[in-house]
């Protein structure tokens, strides 16, 4: 058995093309540390009790992969990686506690983990890794007391930086998708490993000032998105893991804009995508103000930078996520949202565009009418109005079209409609009367700008129709030309029920709001 776990322990990779180094000093060196490797091996088994075990399984592991005739050398070479991954894991834990001593295991350990790069390209051994216990192992390295280890050029990395890195390469979307069942087995034995947890608790230790450190912190990043994208149900789980506190104390600290903020607000948008358990723990964790906060930067000033832009929209997306759960909204009210969106649409900077959105997604539904008798008293009505009469032109150049800034302002008026009681109502309705009525005249615009939209589809439609009469695709010879019309009338009203719906869907879980909502929307059909 001692035998064998010296075989086992004095493999070496072949390091030669990946560092070249002079080829004497290295076998002079190699030979002195190989000796005392083993004869560490030796002292191991004897004075621990569960060597002998562990060397066993290793033997066992080795046998498993080496006896596999037939195979494609390229597979057997990889599948000999995990194995010796293996049993570099048990040696490398067991004597790391004396670096010193133990310093070639260190390399070999790093060496292994960056040959097992070469599994990434062939997803359908994913199954090894975890029958190997090989994740397992990777999870156990990302909780080392070592920090770092020195590698063949003297530069210090950590254990989980070369472990992330590797799990980047391993859950790449692309790979991914490639074995939807290999794929299937590493994220659950990931998951089941609790890696987000993991990953979050190294993050915190990294200093994000050191280049290689800093690029381990976007390498979690990008594990963390890959799997979301693959499995969008474990946000929840990543969210109570730590990953949530995590990303809003990192995107509150004091440093420079850099990609791994940008990162963060991405990911953390993406926590937020459809999940009401997400929106609800940020709230309780004051999100809404870490948020609110960071996006007052750009009340007055523009990003400096294109990628600042995007974290900014990406925490505007993020803001209004969470104000779709309806105890957001009072968080949001308390924290001063609506006067920090009011300086925005005033200041006419970029911010302006999602302040809207924002805006929007806060007074509507009656979850929203605090916000809407709010914003009257804020003076907000001098604001959203100008914006009503016409499109501003930098809205265009932002990318936003007439249409998008349109559907907001209108959905916006249309809910202080709804909402507001009292004095403000009136406030609000005296409004269309000022200066001869012109906010009528514009209301009558958009009406039939957007009633000369519906028919030119109506156009189309019967267009298609006739299309389909002329190439014979007639489902019964005895329908007529009416019977289609009717057909297709409906298939419009199918189409518009729908859009309104879904506007109804983005609207708190209010059931009573949506059955009345629905039955308006209806019957407002069924006249036009």
């Amino acid at each position: 058995m001692v035998k064998s776990c010296e075989i086992i322990f004095s493999f070496q990779p072949d390091r030669g093309a990946k560092r070249p180094r002079d080829e004497d000093s290295r076998e002079e060196s190699r030979s002195k540390q190989k000796t005392a490797g083993r004869d560490t091996g030796r002292v191991l088994v004897r004075s621990e009790p569960d060597s002998e075990e562990q060397t066993g399984d290793g033997e066992k592991i080795l046998e498993r992969l080496m006896d596999q005739d037939g195979e494609d050398p390229e597979v057997r070479s990889n599948q000999s990686h995990m194995g010796l991954f293996y049993v570099g894991k048990q040696r490398g834990t067991t004597s790391l506690p004396v670096v010193g001593r133990f310093m070639e295991a260190e390399l070999d350990l790093n060496d292994i983990i960056q040959e097992m790069h070469v599994i990434a390209t062939i997803p359908e051994l994913y199954h090894l890794l975890v029958e190997l216990n090989a994740v397992h192992s990777l999870l156990g390295l990302l909780s080392h007391d070592n920090t770092d280890i020195l590698s063949i050029t003297n530069h210090q990395r950590s254990y989980f930086i070369a472990v992330v890195d590797l799990l980047q390469e391993l859950t790449d979307i692309d790979t991914l998708h490639e074995s939807e069942e290999g794929a299937e087995v590493l994220i659950d034995a990931l998951l089941e490993g609790q890696v987000v947890a993991l990953m979050v608790q190294n993050m915190e230790r990294l200093d994000e000032t050191v280049k290689e450190e800093a690029d381990g912190v976007y390498n979690t990043l990008a594990v963390i998105e890959n799997m979301a994208e693959f499995r969008p149900g474990l946000c929840t789980e990543a969210a109570q893991q730590g990953l949530m506190q995590w990303l809003l104390k990192r995107i509150k600290a004091k440093m420079p804009f850099d990609a791994n903020k940008l990162y963060c607000s991405e990911i953390l948008a993406i926590l937020l995508q459809n999940n009401d358990k997400t929106r609800e723990l940020l709230g309780e964790m004051d999100g809404i103000d870490v948020l609110l906060q960071q996006l007052s930067v750009f009340k007055r000033h523009n990003p400096a930078t294109a990628e600042e832009q995007e974290m900014m929209e990406n925490l505007f997306d993020a803001l209004c996520s969470c104000l779709m759960h309806p105890a957001n909204r009072d968080r949001f009210l308390r924290g001063e949202g609506l006067q920090l969106m009011n300086l925005m649409l005033r200041e006419k900077k970029v911010s302006r565009v999602s302040a809207l959105k924002v805006l929007d997604y806060g007074v509507i539904g009656p979850e929203g009418s605090d916000n809407c008798h709010k914003f009257v008293d804020i003076l907000g009505l001098r604001t959203i109005f100008p914006l009503f009469m016409k499109t501003p032109k930098k809205m265009k150049k932002v990318g936003v079209s007439d249409k998008e800034h349109e559907e907001h302002v209108c959905s916006i008026i249309a809910s202080m409609l709804r909402n507001l009681k009292g004095q403000q109502r009136s406030r609000l309705l005296s409004k269309f009367t000022e200066n001869d009525c012109e906010k009528v005249d514009r209301l009558m615009e958009l009406h039939f700008k957007y009633l000369e939209a519906v028919q030119l589809a109506d156009k189309r439609i019967e267009g298609e129709k006739h299309d389909m009469v002329r190439r014979g695709e007639i489902i019964d010879d005895a329908m007529d030309d009416e019977f289609y019309l009717r057909r297709l009338d409906a298939g419009l009203f199918s189409q518009c029920k729908s859009f309104l719906m879904d506007k109804i869907t983005c609207c708190p879980q209010n059931e009573e709001f949506k059955e009345s909502e629905q039955k308006r929307i209806m019957e407002l059909l069924e006249n036009f």
